[in-house]
């Protein structure tokens, strides 16, 4: 069965016009039950981590701010959220979800967060919308509980996923891979072990053809335990913090491409939904959900 983690506390309030689209966190698992993809015993509701678990991925002296809300104004400018304990408690419960999700992917091959993807956030500090990062807490989860040696991350989210490539540098058990815009956040990019960088209004053809051309060797020559995908849908030629020129189909066989890539190499992949800025919120949640349909059709 296709696990997927969702908590209420996803969809946290945020000031009137803010630019991130908290509320797909209720309209994607309500699309997902509505058109019968899933149903309730899809989805189960994550709770806190043991801080030790963060702590594998996370400085103690920043998680320790974090949690105290003791963060210098400036750096919590940069999170792009007014900062609570509630905000804090969410962020914790998306990793919490992470965490999960890897132990469902290892039992039927994939797992499903509704959120996470956090990214941007690095070991010591958070940006962008992202404080914990859930992919690389789950993977030195995978690790420490010896479930898992060799780790890819696959990260297709238009933005540079910085903070993960940044938190493994010097970590050779961990392969981190990002595909994103040239030309998008953050402007100041991590070295990644595979950066492919892509111009600006780079249409589906191009992006599938380069995809195409690198996953299936990368996949033979990391010889991964486990596959993290971050699967953000800000690739869209839609979206508003993006640069790229994909369409919802585009999008749609992208990720098809990567899940048939992970079924076939038999790896387990847990996937992380990443951003999504389309002015329509319909756009936004059609993609999402495209990604849930495929893991049932590909796996179940």
């Amino acid at each position: 069965m296709l696990k997927i983690a969702f908590h209420p506390i996803y969809k946290h309030p945020l000031p009137e016009g803010h630019r991130f689209p908290m509320i797909k966190y209720d309209l994607l698992p309500q699309q997902l039950l509505h058109e019968g993809t899933c149903d309730d015993a899809n989805f189960f509701q994550p709770g806190t981590p043991n801080d030790t678990v963060i702590l594998a991925a996370h400085e103690e002296e920043y998680y320790n701010k974090l949690i105290n809300l003791d963060i210098k104004p400036s750096a919590a400018r940069k999170i792009g959220f007014p900062l609570s304990n509630e905000l804090v408690q969410r962020e914790r419960i998306i990793a919490d979800g992470t965490i999960k999700g890897c132990e469902f992917a290892l039992e039927h091959g994939i797992a499903m967060n509704i959120a996470g993807g956090t990214h941007h956030a690095y070991s010591n500090r958070g940006e962008a919308f992202c404080m914990l990062n859930d992919q690389a807490i789950g993977a030195k989860f995978l690790q420490n509980e010896g479930l898992a040696q060799k780790i890819l991350i696959v990260d297709l989210d238009v933005h540079q996923g910085n903070g993960t490539a940044k938190i493994f540098q010097d970590d050779d058990s961990v392969f981190t891979f990002s595909m994103h815009g040239s030309g998008n956040y953050p402007f100041k990019k991590e070295i990644s072990d595979l950066d492919i960088p892509l111009e600006k209004g780079i249409t589906d053809g191009e992006y599938l053809s380069i995809l195409k051309n690198t996953l299936p060797e990368l996949v033979t020559k990391v010889n991964p335990d486990f596959i993290f995908y971050l699967c953000g849908v800000d690739v869209l030629s839609s979206d508003k913090l993006g640069t790229l020129g994909m369409t919802l189909n585009g999008c749609k066989e992208r990720d098809r491409y990567v899940l048939q890539t992970c079924f076939d190499a038999k790896v387990p992949v847990q996937c992380s939904m990443g951003g999504g800025y389309s002015p329509d919120i319909k756009t936004i949640v059609e993609a999402h959900a495209n990604t849930f349909r495929l893991a049932q059709e590909i796996y179940f």
